[in-house]
């Protein structure tokens, strides 16, 4: 699955992104989120991917 990049001008892409706990690092969850940032960077032209540019605003 590949996740959607949110385009310029997304309020997600001004704010200040949540940083992750050490327990939600290693959850399944963030490894799920992990997974489908990896499918959708290899999916679209670029070099990396941050989570707020698909909508998720952690760090």
């Amino acid at each position: 699955m590949v996740l959607k990049i949110v385009q310029a001008g997304e309020p997600v892409l001004r704010q200040r992104a949540r940083e992750l706990t050490p327990e939600e690092i290693g959850s399944a969850e963030t490894r799920q989120l992990i997974a489908l940032m990896r499918d959708t960077m290899r999916d679209a032209p670029g070099v990396g991917l941050a989570a707020p540019q698909v909508g998720v605003g952690v760090r």
